[in-house]
Formats: structure tokens, sequence, C-alpha cells
């Protein structure tokens, strides 16, 4: 047990501003949630993310604050270590200037975010221990801040496609439909129960509740490593395409979009959850190799980035991991031999 909990919280905005937003905050310490430490008020994953289809930075930022307060609500000390010097001074300077001249910035104009704002301020008073704020720079090889960054962008991409619906505390669904980046929001059809008043926005934090224990029900599986899926003899892991040989990738792409709202997120969401959970393990060679698409004539050259990154979980050791397979792809090649690939699923041969 420990006096002080730190957690890393990050947000980002797929071509901000107004491009598809994610958040996301994560525990330093593991297998603390899920009763396994006091003041530790999430599931046993450590981590939790969201996004919508458009947003800001800052709206980002300010959710995965606000979501890790709640999430640590106990008598310990907590340390939330940000990147963003904006959500550290909406935290702890700029609201008590804000609050006193009835939530109106210098230029007598409304406070952008006031909504969440307003509701970090109210986590944090009503919280028994106290908070503190750490700023580190991003980008620069923290490995709380990467995680939290991978995390954020990657449901941000996954908004982005439709792989999962938005995910926001009420209060960020407030603050982005009130702001200037509203026009064609996607809002899930529960949230909008609640902003119609139909709904309480604890119904919302239950159907995410209910979301994060279907996706580890099962401990053998949601606690595989991305390399231990790969490296499975038979089938393909879901989070990476889902297909056996005898199903095409028009197949996967069809029940993909016929799946739940629930069910696709918990397939993209896995993979994360996967690959901060156990240490990465050496490949194992499979005795029966199921048959290949036959050569198409066709070569490629280039570099392909795997999301999320190995080095996202707690336990890589900097060894490059070996992976063999294909890579589905589905676009346009132009006359000098181009195609940019996005979010492919990598088929494990």
């Amino acid at each position: 047990m420990t006096d002080t909990i730190v957690v890393s919280t990050d947000g980002s905005a797929l071509g901000n501003p107004n491009g598809p937003m994610g958040w996301a905050w994560a525990d330093h310490a593991k297998d603390a949630g899920d009763g396994g430490e006091p003041g530790h008020e999430h599931d046993s994953r450590g981590y939790d993310a969201g996004g919508a289809t458009n947003g800001t930075n800052q709206i980002g930022e300010l959710c995965a604050v606000l979501e890790a307060l709640r999430a640590h609500p106990g008598e310990q000390k907590l340390i939330i270590e940000s990147d963003s010097q904006y959500a550290i001074n909406c935290s702890t300077k700029w609201v008590k200037g804000w609050k006193n001249n009835g939530w109106k910035n210098a230029q007598k104009k409304p406070v952008k975010n006031r909504e969440l704002i307003q509701a970090i301020d109210e986590a944090i008073s009503q919280r028994p221990g106290p908070v503190e704020f750490k700023w580190v720079k991003g980008h620069a090889g923290n490995a709380g801040n990467e995680l939290v960054d991978e995390l954020a962008r990657t449901y941000a991409g996954d908004c982005r496609s439709g792989a999962r619906d938005g995910y926001l505390p009420i209060e960020g669904w407030r603050a982005l439909l009130n702001s200037e980046y509203s026009r064609g929001t996607d809002v899930p059809p529960d949230v909008q129960l609640v902003l119609d008043g139909k709904a309480d926005a604890a119904s919302l934090r239950e159907h995410a509740a209910d979301a994060g224990r279907l996706a580890t029900r099962d401990d053998s599986e949601s606690r595989k490593s991305l390399a231990d899926l790969l490296a499975e003899p038979e089938g393909v892991p879901d989070d990476l395409g889902g297909v056996s040989d005898a199903v095409s990738d028009a197949d996967v792409r069809a029940s993909r979009r016929t799946m739940p709202a629930e069910m696709r997120a918990m397939s993209s969401h896995m993979e994360i959850a996967q690959s901060m959970s156990q240490p990465v393990q050496p490949v194992v060679q499979p005795v029966a190799q199921p048959a290949l698409p036959a050569p198409s004539g066709l070569r490629v050259t280039g570099d392909v980035r795997f999301s999320p990154a190995p080095k996202t979980s707690p336990y890589f050791d900097g060894t490059p991991m070996h992976v063999r397979g294909y890579i589905a792809v589905d676009g346009f090649v132009d006359g000098d031999g181009n195609l940019t690939i996005t979010d492919a699923d990598f088929l494990r041969d």
C-alpha cells in the first residue's frame, strides 16, 4: 500500500483543432485497480481512454484530468503528470480568477471549456486527499507520458474510422457541443439521452464499466501481449483482424459494420489492454502454417508502424519484436506506385 498515487494524463486531437480527439490516463503502479490498492476506483487494467469524432487537444487534456480524478477519489495524495500547461493552469491557477470574474476571461468573454474546468475544480475540492500536478515534457521518453499519448491517439483514430463510439465525461460532451467545433460531432444515443435530460449521467459510467468488464471477462485471453497474439499457431487475433484463412477481408469489414458498438469497442480496445498487461514473449513458430494468399507478383518497400507500439508495454525491454504475416490493404496506388496505408489490419500467417 502507498500513500501516494501517480498517474499520467494526455489528450490528443488528430489535425487539431477539430480533428478526431482522444484522452487517456494511466496508473504508474501495476495491479492497483479492482481492489488491488486503496484509492483506485477503477478496473484492473489500470488505465482508461476515450474520445470523440472531433474536438481539440485542450478538451482531450481536460477530460483526461477529470477522469483521472474520478478514478482516484481517496485520501491518498494524487500526483497527476501532464505535458499540458493549459490543463495544469486551468486546474490550479486560472480557475480562481475565472470564478471571481463570473467565468469571464481577461477579454470579458466566456471561458472556453467551462463545463470541464468547473467539474475538475469540484472534484479537487471534494477529494479527501491532496492533488498535485507535475508538468512533464511530451515526447521525451517519459514512459507514462508515451503510454497515455499512444492510448489517446489510438482512441482518436478509432473514432475517426468508426471502430469505436465516442466516450467522454458528460462535461466533455457539453464543452465540445458548446464549442465552435460541435458541427458534425457523432453523439452516441445514450449520451444524447443524458443531454436531453432523459437519463442520468451516472448511466454512462455504468455502461462504460460494463464494457470494461466485458473486455476483460476472460483473463487468460485479455492479458496476453501483442507479441503473444501474433505468435498463436491457430486463427488470427480478433483485435488484429479477427479472420481465419477461410474468411476474406471484405467479410471482416462487413462483420465489423454489423457488430454492436460495444463489441466493436471491445475488439479495438483489447489490443491496447493486451499490450500493457504481459511481458513481451519470444515468438514461437507454429508447427503447421496456414496457407497464404497466392503471390501477386507485386513487391512493397517502406516502413510501417504497428499500433499500439511495443514500447507502450511497461515490460518492453528494448528488443525488437519479430512478427510474420501480411497486411490487408484497401486503397489506390498512384502512377509512381505509392499507397498511403492507414490503420490496416495485420494478419498473422
